[in-house]
């Protein structure tokens, strides 16, 4: 089932989302219904409090679906190592129509468990990096907007704040 994505302006996007302790059927449905409406948005990632579930969950797809063993489902992930630096585009399914430069570390480990709770060690370089330290953010309460300083971030608040007050957004 395809869940509304939250955009940015809402509550649930600013809270730090709660560890995963049951990996019952309610789990799988959220895991199964944030992968297809990760691909039908499109996106290459999607965190549970997007879709207003604070729980430490992500799903993401670098391949966008070209390549099924690229699907990374992640239950209460965590960065153990980083190391290099990156400074790329980035857009946000909570975002729409908005992207910024934003600097991250070029690889990270991380380490969780899959939606079973099996424990996941992934290595990420890249596109796939980026995604992985995105959906984090989103775990944390934050968004690539908050990485923003100045005029770079007030343009993008502006513009949003503009299309609430239209009804747009």
């Amino acid at each position: 089932m395809l869940r509304p994505i939250l955009r940015y302006g809402a509550d649930a996007l600013q809270i730090t989302a709660r560890p995963v302790d049951d990996f019952g059927t309610d789990l799988q449905t959220l895991i199964d219904d944030m992968i297809e409406t990760m691909y039908a948005a499109p996106g290459v990632g999607l965190a549970a409090p997007q879709v207003g579930v604070a729980l430490r969950v992500f799903v993401a797809d670098p391949s966008s679906g070209r390549s099924a063993s690229d699907l990374v489902v992640l239950v209460n992930p965590e960065i153990v190592e980083q190391e290099g630096a990156q400074r790329e585009e980035e857009g946000c399914l909570s975002l729409p129509g908005f992207t910024a430069r934003i600097a991250r570390p070029a690889q990270v480990v991380l380490t969780g468990v899959d939606r079973e709770g099996t424990p996941v060690h992934l290595e990420g370089e890249g596109l796939q990096a980026r995604v992985f330290q995105h959906e984090l953010d989103h775990l944390d309460g934050s968004l690539f907007v908050d990485r923003l300083q100045g005029i770079r971030r007030d343009v993008i608040v502006r513009r949003v704040r503009k299309l609430q007050r239209a009804g747009k957004w």
